[in-house]
């Protein structure tokens, strides 16, 4: 079989390309290893910027987005006992939106479909070949093996994914010595925005997907064990490091999430395009993985209908340099961010007070605050 765009990985990244190329006539088919059930219900990211926002609505995706989810104007800092509020709107004009990954997914997936879209979910033993000239992605389906012929692939498959093996590159890494303890509660939200506690016993977030469920992160060493914490532990330590009354309920999900920076350079090998966590890794204190992987698709989507449909290769010659200048720029905001907010192992008393010193600032200078404001809600598309 043939088909002008092979995508390979059907989360937020693969997805919205095929929906993007599919308004401009260009054929895709998009294979993912695993179930339709399963992508639909895995529950990532729950924040989209506002160039998020508004592309989704720009491409028929927003209704249900704008019926169900939640705008927030700004978001808290919480450090030395008091909540600190960076007010989006005041500062930048624009806002967020809370609505979890999985239903941009579903978003996604139900248009696809609707226009014909030829998605493969279950297959296996995925192979890429001929990336530099001749690409061919073969895998099997239903016990059969299977070829497809593509003028280009788009990995999109994240950071464990075989696009992101295809091709050797240059890799910049960064381990850090934690990770959060996430719980997704059936528990409506007391708070109308995030906060981003800083507390002596470690980092802690309040955050939330629904006017009926909370999602609570705490700061663990990384080599932690979901298991060994009771549900009990877990509401005390969120009561603890966040200075608050919380309402409890049922655990929907308990799990340990590492925390990494990690960067793919280039992200373009011969008519291979790595986009989303194939190419790069954020810790997820900035809230940028999904909205970096969208940003990517829209440059290069972008890119590929001039590439194919006039024979244009400028877009897709700059493509890797166009993302990787706001794939940095996000890197340095999400470490800045999880630098500011977590206890290191080794932090002395000096690191501390650098820490709340600022803190400190961050919540009292208008420009700093600003420069928080504007790299959270999400700089132009294109602006770097």
């Amino acid at each position: 079989m043939r088909t002008q765009v092979g995508i390979v990985g059907a989360g937020p990244a693969g997805l919205l390309l095929s929906h993007l190329l599919a308004r401009q006539g260009i054929e895709s088919v998009v294979l993912e290893a695993r179930s339709r059930e399963y992508v639909q219900q895995r529950v990532r990211a729950g924040v989209l910027e506002h160039p998020t926002v508004e592309l989704l609505r720009e491409v028929g995706l927003g209704a249900r987005m704008d019926a169900e989810g939640l705008p927030h104007a700004g978001v808290s800092l919480r450090f030395e006992d008091a909540d600190h509020r960076i007010d989006f709107a005041a500062l930048t004009g624009r806002g967020i939106v809370v609505y979890g990954q999985q239903e941009v997914v579903k978003d996604l997936i139900a248009a696809r479909l609707a226009d014909g879209g030829d998605l493969r979910f279950e297959v296996s033993d995925l192979a890429l070949d001929g990336v530099t000239d001749d690409p061919v992605i073969s895998y099997t389906r239903n016990g059969q093996r299977e070829e497809l012929h593509c003028d280009v692939i788009a990995g999109c498959d994240g950071f464990h994914g075989v696009s992101r093996g295809a091709f050797s590159g240059e890799t910049f890494d960064r381990k850090y010595p934690f990770a959060w303890l996430g719980i997704l509660a059936e528990a409506a939200p007391i708070q109308d925005e995030l906060v981003y506690a800083n507390h002596a016993n470690g980092f802690a977030l309040y955050s939330m997907r629904s006017p009926e469920v909370t999602r609570l992160y705490l700061q663990v060493p990384p080599d932690t064990d979901a298991g060994t914490w009771s549900d009990a532990r877990i509401w005390d330590e969120l009561r603890l490091r966040l200075g608050t009354e919380i309402n409890e309920g049922s655990l929907i999900e308990k799990s340990v999430t590492g925390m990494r920076s990690n960067v793919r350079e280039p992200m373009r090998h011969g008519k291979l395009f790595l986009a989303g966590d194939a190419a790069h890794i954020v810790p997820p204190t900035g809230a940028k993985g999904m909205n970096l992987a969208i940003a990517d698709v829209r440059i290069l989507a972008d890119a590929l209908e001039s590439y194919l449909r006039k024979g244009d290769e400028t877009g897709i010659d700059g493509y890797s340099d166009t993302c990787l200048r706001r794939v940095w720029r996000a890197e340095h905001f999400s470490w800045w961010m999880t630098s500011m907010l977590h206890n290191f192992p080794d932090e002395d008393a000096f690191q501390r007070r650098i820490q709340l010193s600022q803190l400190r600032y961050t919540v009292s200078s208008t420009a700093a605050a600003t420069s928080l404001a504007e790299n959270y809600v999400g700089l132009p598309h294109g602006a770097i």
